[in-house]
Order: structure tokens, then sequence, then C-alpha cells
């Protein structure tokens, strides 16, 4: 199993949000994909709004919550990230990068594992490649804080997932 996904697991059991045991497979509602869909389309927003700042953090930030909802929905189908190819480059537009997004967050409407997998990857991808982070530490950093219980996300410090 992937271990962020493992890590989301963890946090869904950890805080009683329903998901099916772990080898058992489940299925998103039409209102679970519109939750879905609705979470992810706030952290694109947020994400988008980062981006026009040119805040390095909170694009990274952005990108770990997009990343942390994708497997959240993964985790509530009681599925496996699947293995996907993260298609980017750096064309010297940002809008490249916002149509990106927003195309794999449009396309996780289908509630299907391979399109919330895409966006999972196209995020790593992106916090890689164009923040220039450890995806993998500013992930540890998130779900560290959301398994303490602590609500003041404001104050999170991603500094330490980026690379100098």
């Amino acid at each position: 199993m992937n271990k962020h996904l493992q890590q989301v697991r963890d946090f869904h059991r950890k805080f009683g949000i329903k998901q099916p045991d772990d080898g058992e497979i489940g299925h998103l509602s039409d209102m679970d994909i519109v939750m879905r869909q609705a979470l992810l389309l706030d952290c694109g927003s947020e994400t988008f709004k980062a981006i026009a700042s040119g805040d390095l953090i909170k694009i990274l930030a952005g990108l770990v919550d997009l990343s942390f909802n994708a497997l959240a929905a993964i985790a509530s189908r009681g599925d496996d990230v699947i293995a996907v190819s993260a298609n980017w480059r750096q064309d010297g537009s940002v809008l490249s990068l916002m149509r990106v997004l927003s195309e794999k967050i449009n396309q996780c409407t289908s509630g299907e594992t391979v399109h919330y997998s895409g966006l999972y990857a196209i995020c790593t991808h992106l916090s890689q490649r164009f923040v220039n982070a450890d995806f993998d530490e500013a992930f540890q950093i998130v779900h560290q804080h959301l398994m303490s219980g602590r609500g003041d996300a404001e104050r999170l410090d991603l500094s330490p997932a980026l690379f100098e």
C-alpha cells in the first residue's frame, strides 16, 4: 500500500472516519463524490490563490492538501493508489500549471480511483518540479499536525520541506 495512503487510512481510523477495512472494497455514493469534489475545489482555489501570490510555502501546502483529499477518497473506497504518469512541463507560464491542476480536479468528478490517483501523482510531481520541495517531508509534517488534533493549520511551517 502507498505510504501516504496508509497515513490517510491511519488518520481516518484515529478520528472515526468511515472507510472499508483493509482488503475490502467500498463504494462512493453520488453524494460522497459531490462532497469530495467540493473539498477538492476548495483546496484547488486556495492553491490557485497561492500560485497567484507566488507564495511557495502556500503552494506546497495546497498541493499537499489536494493530495490528502484525493487519497482520502481512495481510502474511502478501500482501494490503493494506481500508478499513473504525471505529465507537466515547465513552459514558463503559470497558466499551464493551473490548467493541469484544474483538469485533474475535474476528472475526479468520476469518483474513480484512477482519477484521484492522477491528482495525487500530479501534486507530488509539481511539488518536486515546480515548487522544488520534498513532497514526502511536507506530507509528513501535515500528517503529524493532523494526527495531533490541533486546529492551528495557519501556523503550520512547511519551509523545512523546501530545497534551497
